[in-house]
């Protein structure tokens, strides 16, 4: 397929890039400025605050559309950008597909929580249900619409937990926000992509996956193999919300204070996915760059 795909040049979209090049896909990146790439790099140039330029981007050619790049924080500008990128799908059978995130699922308590779980999205998603919603719906108007949720991703140096190991680095000292309990589902980076392509291949219209390989991993734990990574002796220390916040912002605090169990089952049993990356601890924690 013919595959335009926003956030291609980001963490997330450049292991799909990566991913659907080899499979044979032909990958033409939506970027800002095509003076970014190299000069015999096909791409389309977009903006999410340009609706006009996303509608000509999708362009008969285009068999589908992957959507990874990173929402504005205006709902209003995301719901334009949304709606720009799939009118020319309609009525047409080509694929789209969203990334949203497991955050809109909020607080989940102990049981793994599938994709047939109501939302309670925290703030730094707060919206982000509503345009899922918007997506889902164009399986009605012809479009092969697919919405998936990544767990918290890591791997190739990546990720939140790429970011904790800076923080070891920084403080002496393995942090995590919030409670000891604290878990998060997770995702290795190449097997989130895998999905991706399956997605685009197998998927039917309207549905609805999370990209979770690991249900719940202990936070603290993830801190602690930070600390070996970045020369310690996996020591883990609680970083209080409040100061996370003063540091971080309040909802990617809030975020990381996140106490979730996600189940990434559907994906398994509809698609055939089958995540093979090692666990995260022993990503961060052994070095192993897979």
């Amino acid at each position: 397929m013919k595959v335009l795909v926003l956030g291609a040049t980001g963490y997330i979209g450049s292991a799909v890039v990566s991913r659907l090049t080899r499979e044979g896909h032909d990958v033409v990146p939506l970027v800002k400025n095509a003076a970014a790439l190299r000069p015999d790099t096909p791409v389309r140039v977009g903006d999410l605050t340009d609706p006009a330029s996303l509608r000509a981007a999708v362009t008969d050619d285009v068999d589908a559309v992957v959507n990874l790049a990173t929402p504005t924080g205006d709902e209003a500008v995301d719901t334009a950008a949304l709606e720009a990128l799939l009118a020319p799908l309609r009525g047409t059978g080509r694929a789209f597909v969203y990334t949203s995130g497991v955050w809109v699922l909020g607080a989940t308590g102990d049981v793994p929580l599938t994709e047939d779980a109501g939302t309670d999205p925290i703030a730094i998603v707060g919206y982000r249900p509503r345009i899922e919603q918007r997506v889902l719906a164009t399986a009605g108007d012809d479009v092969r619409a697919v919405v998936i949720r990544p767990g918290i991703v890591y791997g190739r140096d990546g990720g939140i937990p790429a970011l904790m190991t800076g923080w070891a680095r920084e403080h002496g000292t393995g942090r995590y926000v919030g409670p000891v309990a604290t878990r998060w589902p997770m995702v290795h980076v190449d097997d989130l992509a895998e999905l991706y392509a399956l997605a685009l291949s197998k998927a039917a219209p309207g549905d609805l996956l999370h990209g979770v390989a690991w249900e719940s991993v202990p936070a603290a734990a993830i801190a602690a193999a930070a600390d070996i990574a970045a020369g310690g002796t996996g020591r883990a220390e609680p970083w209080p919300l409040a100061e996370a916040a003063e540091v971080l912002g309040v909802p990617f605090a809030e975020a990381l204070a996140l106490d979730q169990v996600v189940s990434g089952r559907r994906a398994v049993d509809e698609l055939g996915w089958r995540p093979s990356r090692p666990h995260v601890l022993t990503e961060i924690a052994g070095g192993t760059r897979g």
